[in-house]
């Protein structure tokens, strides 16, 4: 026996040489409870004796020894000697000069600021350290015991992890008050006796150094309660580093008070991300990632050391090593895109861009845009920009919540460029239009983004002067099915119906569609006659198709056999009454069917009929002649009331012979007003 080391928490380190090969080593003695106790350790320890790894400092012998003279049991390790020192007196060295870990080795001139990179001493070390855990890891080893005085250093450029404890060794509660007990002095088994350090067994507690103080401040939140997985290496890791980087402005006391108190308080980490940010310390960037993560107080929040891995090893740059990843084709960690999208909206725009093809990328960069506040989403967009998002969008369009938070962002932006200046050009190019067709019809059945993008193609078809209508000809067919596979939803139906009318006023619904959207309407209005706004646009819509389609008039009138649907609009009015908008919307429906005097279907295979006979025989004429009655302060509404009133009253006094099959002259109707 040549030196005994100060106590560590589970028992004292001597440093050894052999006898017969003069060769060096160190002896980690542990007291045991019982035999049990001893055995088990020994059992679980033995494979350790096994690993191969140029980063993990060997096991060379494990044997239990008795002391009958304290009777006491020890289980003696037998590891590596590393007179160069280990981490922690490389760390207190820059301590007392208050340096930190220069980034000598830096390549100039540099790719990015001093503070976004890891110096490349610390990124050497760190990338031989986190080999070594994630072998150990992947090995379902637990090192249960990393803390800064185990890492040895070997050379100026190697280091090794040492020292691995075992679960029988750091989860008996009883042994652990008293070896881990912190300031305390003295150890039991062999030692050194003598002034010139002659060996022997010694029964008495030996006088040594006490203990360090901050034995336990590494060890994670979980392992104080005897609770070891690979998060707790996690932890202890995280915290090294946070030696490392704090190493210039807090002393050995200050760092051991911070590590203790970010197992309690998690905000104690935050000024300390800070002062590094504000002084410039190399690896900031890296470290203000890696630390809140690494340092979280629930382990199944902590990162795993993969994660670890890809941001410190794969590049000296943070976001060099975020481009690796993405050229790997691996998944992006959540983490690591929320930080890349700390920032503006041109950042954002700018990430979603480097990671088009990653569908976990944009979905967080949505959802950024969706909660950014208005002020800095620097309404309104121009087209290009619009249609740039949506072009990211089209490689994911099998994803439906991409296609979800698309149509979110979509309808607050156009809605809120609306609501600045309700004159502004709304983005209304082809590929956009293409992009909600597309959506709609990849996922049918979605209703919340059927309703989103119908109600999309609202805005983008108010203003029929702009909007380019060849893309939106291939919509009602679209429209229709989707209306047709959820013949029962209040909502779908509303949002729909408001496009089929925008459709119908701007000329985009093909004539072989006429009588499958005449049905759609009428179907909706029976299944949601209290819904105002749907009615609204029904009648608007059917207004709009009856003033160019005969067939849609008869349509109209003749809903089914032997059933009408001048009875169901009978039917909308009585709950309507009272609401001018709804009357008047009905009248302007009215007028445009008692446009056509007499209907001729010879050409449609169908049998002859007159629409003028079927809304006298439904009592339209009494209805209109009561409603010009109440509203005569409308003149619009007037206007379309005596237009029917005058085509019923003429076709009674013609004589069928003089009956012409074209429509009488088609009423001077008002504007259409756009959606509201």
């Amino acid at each position: 026996i040549l030196q005994e080391f100060s106590p560590g928490a589970l028992g004292v380190n001597l440093l050894v040489e052999e006898i017969e090969t003069d060769t060096k080593y160190v002896i980690k003695q542990v007291e045991c409870i019982d035999e049990h106790h001893a055995n088990e350790a020994l059992e679980e320890l033995m494979p350790l004796l096994k690993l191969q790894h140029p980063n993990i400092s060997l096991y060379h012998e494990m044997f239990i020894m008795w002391n009958s003279e304290i009777s006491s049991l020890f289980l003696c390790l037998v590891m590596d000697y590393t007179p160069q020192g280990t981490f922690q007196t490389f760390l207190e060295s820059k301590r007392k000069l208050k340096e930190s870990i220069d980034s000598e080795g830096v390549p100039r001139p540099l790719p990015m600021p001093l503070h976004q990179l890891l110096p490349q001493w610390m990124h050497t070390m760190l990338s031989q350290m986190l080999d070594a855990m994630e072998f150990l890891h992947q090995l379902n080893i637990i090192h249960r015991n990393l803390k800064p005085s185990n890492i040895a250093l070997i050379n100026d450029s190697y280091c090794k992890l040492q020292d691995l404890s075992s679960q029988a060794l750091m989860t008996h509660e009883a042994k652990w008050n008293v070896r881990a007990e912190e300031g305390g002095c003295g150890q039991r088994g062999l030692g050194m006796s003598g002034k010139g350090g002659s060996i022997g067994l010694s029964g008495s507690p030996t006088l040594v150094l006490p203990t360090d103080p901050c034995q336990k401040s590494w060890m994670a939140p979980e392992a104080l309660k005897f609770t070891f997985t690979c998060k707790s290496d996690i932890w202890s890791l995280g915290c090294i580093i946070l030696d490392m980087a704090t190493c210039s402005f807090l002393n050995d006391t200050e760092a051991m008070h911070l590590r203790k108190a970010i197992r309690h308080h998690p905000g104690s980490l935050k000024p300390i991300l800070r002062t590094l940010e504000e002084k410039q310390i190399p690896g900031t960037e890296i470290f203000c990632l890696l630390l809140p993560f690494m340092l979280h107080i629930k382990p199944t929040d902590r990162l795993v050391i993969k994660d670890v891995i890809r941001i410190t090893v794969m590049s000296n740059s943070f976001r060099n090593s975020c481009v690796a990843l993405n050229m790997h084709r691996q998944a992006v960690p959540i983490f690591i895109t929320d930080v890349l999208l700390d920032g503006n909206m041109a950042n954002v725009l700018d990430v979603m861009q480097n990671f088009s093809t990653r569908p976990e990328v944009q979905l967080r960069a949505l959802n950024k845009l969706l909660t950014m506040p208005e002020e800095d989403l620097d309404l309104p967009w121009p087209t290009e920009l619009v249609e740039e998002v949506i072009s990211i969008m089209k490689q994911h369009a099998r994803i439906l919540d991409i296609l979800v938070s698309t149509c979110s962002l979509l309808l607050r932006v156009l809605g809120q460029a609306l609501a600045q200046d309700s004159e502004a050009e709304i983005p209304r190019g082809s590929s956009i239009i293409s992009f909600l067709i597309n959506a709609l019809r990849s996922h049918p059945n979605s209703e919340r983004l059927i309703t989103l993008v119908y109600n999309l193609l609202t805005i983008i078809s108010s203003e029929a002067a702009t909007v380019d209508k060849e893309p939106l000809q291939k919509l009602s067919v679209v429209v229709t099915q989707v209306l047709a596979r959820h013949p029962e939803d209040v909502e779908i139906a509303e949002a729909g119906c408001a496009v089929l009318w925008l459709l119908s006023l701007l000329g985009c619904i093909k004539e072989s569609q006429f009588e499958k959207v005449v049905e759609l309407f009428l179907r909706s209005i029976q299944l949601c006659p209290d819904r105002v706004l749907l009615v609204n646009n029904v009648f608007r819509g059917l207004a709009s198709l009856a003033k160019v389609s005969e067939l849609v008039a008869f349509k109209v009138a003749i809903l089914e056999e032997d059933s009408s649907g001048l009875y169901l609009l009978q039917d909308i009015y009585e709950l309507y009454k009272d609401d001018p908008e709804v009357v008047e919307n009905l009248c302007m429906l009215l007028a445009h069917l008692a446009s056509y005097r007499i209907l001729n279907l010879i050409t449609y295979s169908a049998p002859a009929g007159d629409i003028l006979p079927e809304l006298e025989s439904a009592g339209i004429k009494d209805l209109v002649r009561v409603i010009r009655g109440r509203f005569t302060s409308s003149l619009e509404l007037i206007s379309y009331a005596d237009i029917v009133l005058q085509a019923l009253e003429a076709a009674a006094c013609l004589n069928p012979q003089e009956q012409q099959l074209e429509p009488a002259s088609e009423p001077e109707a008002p504007k259409v007003s756009s959606p509201p």
